[in-house]
């Protein structure tokens, strides 16, 4: 990656433009270098900001399954932005930051209940290309938790494609938000787990 990105941003201006960068500052700290990034097309910024805002809304499923099968496109994919970003929200939202930490290394991590294993696998699983979700993966987990939270597991899984492949396709890398909030580093994975 080139450690910055790959359209330079634009500069945020006008009243809407005024309203993004408080909401963000208030939100974030900070206006991440995306929302410049995605100021050259304010249709798409905001499409893909109402659709964000209302996955929010979405409650059918776990908050941290859906945290980490986020993190788990993430890692699989490589996007700093959204590891970032969804480590620094796990804080936010009080969900396990140790078990959040170690998305990066979850088969080789102990922290992890055989469910949430399955749903890291199946967030890999629909990430690879092509993807290798099993019939046994989806009849397991809807097994474990029902219809209706498969679908919205697999919606925030589909999501997390959309936004993770416009980051690293744009050059969108981390803006720190979890190293400005005194988060430990996410761990690494290993030599192993990266070949895997």
């Amino acid at each position: 990656m080139t450690g910055s990105p790959r359209i330079t941003p634009a500069e945020i201006t006008g009243i809407k433009g005024a309203l993004i960068r408080r909401f963000a500052k208030k939100k974030l700290g900070q206006v991440p270098a995306s929302v410049g990034v995605y100021w050259h097309n304010q249709k798409v910024m905001m499409a893909m900001s109402g659709v964000s805002a209302k996955v929010e809304k979405w409650d059918a499923c776990d908050e941290q399954l859906k945290s980490f099968a986020h993190m788990a496109v993430a890692a699989r994919v490589g996007c700093s932005w959204c590891l970032d970003y969804n480590y620094f929200e796990a804080f936010n939202k009080h969900l396990d930051i140790e078990k959040a930490r170690e998305i990066t290394r979850w088969r080789e991590s102990d922290v992890f209940s055989p469910l949430e294993r399955e749903v890291l696998a199946y967030a890999e699983a629909m990430s690879m290309t092509e993807p290798t979700v099993t019939d046994e993966m989806v009849a397991s987990l809807v097994a474990q938790l029902g219809e209706a939270v498969v679908i919205e597991l697999t919606a925030i899984v589909a999501f997390a494609n959309f936004t993770t492949r416009g980051n690293i396709a744009l050059g969108i890398e981390s803006d720190g938000f979890a190293a400005a909030c005194g988060l430990a580093p996410l761990a690494q994975p290993t030599a192993a787990e990266r070949s895997a």
